[in-house]
């Protein structure tokens, strides 16, 4: 069954008085607990199908393009219910790791959490939480870091944090845009590998986009996309590097 569809989507930006289309009709489905990479130059489209696929922007409303998930269409949600989907359903980790410099790592794990339930939730269900983020802070190799802050803290172990509190909420699709682009070979390898531990045994999906063939041979799937459309799929481990 595949976790989510998308179908036809085309995304054109206006600069001043001139229409840039991004997407030119990207259609893709993606398996359940599949992971996959969208390997693309810079401006081949990939990260604003990333975005639209997790709901941070809209496809051309004139296209007809679709995104659903488990056969639920985006498109058809209001933006308080897409809202809510997004912050339940799907996990984000991007390039800048986005953390608040004033919390420790166990606070920056848990913001997440925080959003969802509520100051009130919050407090109802803390103990639990706390213990979660501590297990997923300990996949990440970050047991002995929990009271340091970003400053403290090297640039993969950031984006170690950044990943766990995407998954604090345990959503069942993890969108990755570039996790690995601000790392040096040897971090990002070691990043792929907390990825490969965070999947575990569950049937959680991974949408990575990035530009670097050794990055996405990680995957199970690569898709390349250039000039806005899909151009070839290949299994994981067969990229050209």
């Amino acid at each position: 069954m595949s976790a989510i569809e998308v179908e036809n989507l085309h995304k054109t930006y206006k600069l001043g008085k001139v229409e840039v289309p991004v997407l030119r009709g990207v259609s893709l489905d993606i398996a359940s607990g599949e992971w996959l990479a969208i390997l693309g130059a810079s401006g081949s489209g990939k990260s604003t199908l990333l975005h639209l696929m997790g709901g941070l922007d809209r496809p051309d409303a004139k296209s007809g393009g679709r995104i659903a998930y488990d056969g639920r269409a985006l498109g058809d949600l209001s933006a308080n219910d897409r809202n809510q989907f997004r912050r339940d359903h799907v996990g984000f980790v991007f390039q800048f790791y986005h953390l608040v410099p004033e919390l420790t790592v166990l606070e920056n794990t848990l913001l997440g959490a925080m959003i969802r339930l509520g100051r009130l939730g919050y407090l109802r269900e803390a103990g639990k939480l706390r213990d979660s983020a501590r297990e997923l802070l300990g996949k990440a190799g970050l047991s002995h870091r929990l009271g340091h802050k970003p400053a403290q803290l090297s640039g993969g172990e950031r984006q170690r944090v950044a990943i766990a509190r995407a998954l604090i909420n345990d959503p069942p699709v993890l969108l990755a845009d570039e996790p690995t682009g601000n790392l040096d070979q040897k971090t990002g390898a070691e990043l792929l590998d907390v990825f490969e531990t965070m999947r575990g045994k569950t049937e959680r999906t991974i949408v990575m986009v990035t530009h670097d063939p050794k990055v996405a041979q990680r995957a199970d799937r690569v898709v390349e996309m250039a000039d806005g459309l899909i151009r070839q799929t290949t299994p994981g481990g067969s990229v050209g590097v």
